[in-house]
């Protein structure tokens, strides 16, 4: 699925063939059944209610157009429930993690509120699927349910918004099963090129139309899940939505998604790297839902510097020296650019890169004699965000300026390759 794809939208008359084969996959240790027959476009009837789904299936739906979705037509007998989730959520609480850490003083209420979560049979058979043949995204999907529950438990959330805000993390990713599983997250921000990261970026525009038009769901939860990526200053994706373009419910998964993005590949100490994340650029992520992550990082950062004062300055002046260097690559290319495609995706780049600055700036630590312990001791997460920031402003330029002819191609490639110099 290209991105031209993405903006008309997958057509759930036809399986798509990702999440099809992650079905079968499940169908092989659970017990998937067709709750309705299973008939073509033109009335033939490809497979009969109450039959387990096996590889004939798939051979029977090859380039088939269907009366009803795939999805809408199978059953997982023995998968997720809510019961089964609360299990999924007391064996994250027994992990030594970071995101045990942060959700466990709202154990309790997210522990209750999960045991009555409504669950549509679409998405209960694709979480069944999900924990059968990628375990991975599974767990993730338990974590960003926790996470989303602490956040809106620490803001006082009733019970109608509780049960929102966890399903929210628990379904945010459901796209993700109708692409290509080798562009997965998991690989996105240190693995993937640039074409398969062209795949990726459609998933939460997949995932909101497969809960809007798929399941009874509220809208504001598939609008939630088309946001998950989007950033309040316009650099996110699949839309560039801006500010009070962006739903609360979006909002809140925006800064749970960039959270466990940051633990998935953080080194120690893992929440100050998080807390970095969510305020390295001003303006990028609603600060109203990062009180639960910051509060976690004051906890685990130590009460005194690892470093000393002579080795953090070293540090921030090479830090210093890599952001300019980005800077000027960047004012280069935008004096020699032509053609409004290749100018869109170096005015972006020069924007991410002011704002990245700015807030550098603003934390304080470029000023020596400003530094305190605790201050340094977020040098080393810092030094992590600014090479993950460089890498995402290269394929944001890529993404803004879309196809180009071979001079200006040849053009963003040099200025990419500069900034992936400046981030080794």
């Amino acid at each position: 699925m290209n991105a031209a794809t993405a903006a008309r939208g997958p057509s759930f008359s036809v399986a798509n063939q990702h999440a099809l084969a992650t079905i079968l996959e499940a169908s092989q240790t659970k017990s998937i059944i067709a709750s309705r027959d299973i008939f073509d476009i033109s009335g033939i009837k490809l497979w009969a209610r109450d039959q387990p789904v096996s590889d004939a299936l798939q051979r029977r739906l090859l380039d088939r157009q269907l009366r009803n979705p795939l999805e809408s037509c199978l059953l997982a007998e023995d998968g997720v429930t809510a019961h089964t989730l609360v299990q999924s959520f007391e064996a994250l609480l027994e992990q030594d993690g970071p995101v045990a850490a942060l959700v466990r003083s709202h154990a309790g209420r997210i522990r209750k509120e999960v045991a009555h979560l409504p669950l549509h049979s679409v998405p209960q058979l694709l979480l069944t699927a999900a924990q059968a043949s990628r375990p991975e995204s599974f767990d993730h999907a338990v974590q960003a349910m926790a996470l989303c529950g602490a956040m809106m438990d620490a803001h006082g959330g009733g019970t109608a918004e509780m049960r929102m805000a966890l399903l929210c993390g628990l379904l945010h990713d459901l796209g993700e099963m109708y692409i290509d599983p080798r562009h997965g997250e998991a690989e996105a921000d240190r693995e993937l090129d640039f074409v398969s990261y062209q795949q990726l970026v459609v998933h939460p525009h997949v995932g909101h139309l497969l809960i809007a038009q798929l399941t009874n769901y509220p809208g504001a939860l598939s609008r939630a899940i088309a946001e998950h990526h989007e950033r309040l200053d316009g650099s996110g994706y699949p839309h560039g939505l801006q500010s009070d373009d962006v739903s609360a419910l979006g909002r809140m998964l925006a800064v749970t998604e960039a959270t466990l993005g940051t633990l998935r590949h953080a080194e120690r100490p893992l929440l100050a790297r998080a807390s970095v994340s969510l305020r390295a650029v001003p303006g990028e992520f609603d600060l109203y839902w990062t009180r639960v992550v910051e509060a976690g990082a004051r906890a685990e950062l130590p009460s005194r510097a690892s470093l000393g004062t002579a080795e953090v300055q070293l540090r921030l002046g090479r830090l210093d020296s890599a952001l300019r260097a980005a800077e000027e690559s960047v004012a280069v290319l935008a004096l020699d650019a032509e053609s409004p495609a290749l100018k869109n995706g170096v005015a972006l780049s020069r924007h991410l890169l002011g704002r990245l600055r700015v807030g550098w700036n603003a934390s304080g630590l470029w000023s020596a004699q400003a530094l305190s312990a605790r201050d340094a001791a977020e040098v080393e997460a810092i030094e992590e965000e600014l090479v993950f920031r460089l890498r995402a402003i290269e394929r944001a330029a890529m993404l803004r300026a879309g196809e180009l002819a071979p001079r200006d191609a040849g053009r963003l490639a040099t200025l990419c390759e500069s900034l992936r110099a400046v981030a080794v």
